[in-house]
């Protein structure tokens, strides 16, 4: 089993910049790719961004890209987002999540394990 927990968020300005850190246990956690995803009241949970187990490869969702940055320290177990350019849409809850498959995907239903969230307020 592997558990996540997320930490920083909070309430920031458009056009202002925050960080979530992730902490992961259980599993290897250099074996495992990890996204995030991010869930808005009224609205499905949808894709931000993902990294692979190595770190060496990223993906993006288009209305992050270029303002969102993923990044992984496998000595600490950390997955990092770095959020720059913060737009009053980027509001929502935001989840890591690990993806215990070889691939990595964009898809919530890929990934195994979540963690428990952390609410992300831009305010305009």
């Amino acid at each position: 089993q592997v558990q996540l927990v997320e930490s920083g968020g909070g309430l920031g300005q458009a056009g202002g910049s925050l960080r979530l850190s992730c902490t992961a246990s259980g599993r290897t956690f250099s074996s495992y790719a990890m996204g995030w995803f991010r869930q808005a009241p009224g609205k499905e949970r949808e894709f931000v961004t993902a990294i692979s187990s190595s770190g060496g490869s990223t993906y993006y969702a288009d209305s992050v890209k270029g303002r969102f940055t993923i990044s992984r320290d496998n000595a600490k177990n950390t997955v990092a987002l770095q959020m720059n350019s913060l737009k009053p849409e980027d509001t929502a809850i935001y989840y890591c999540a690990a993806d215990l498959s070889l691939a990595v995907h964009t898809t919530a239903l890929s990934y195994d394990y979540w963690g428990q969230g952390t609410q992300v307020t831009v305010s305009s």
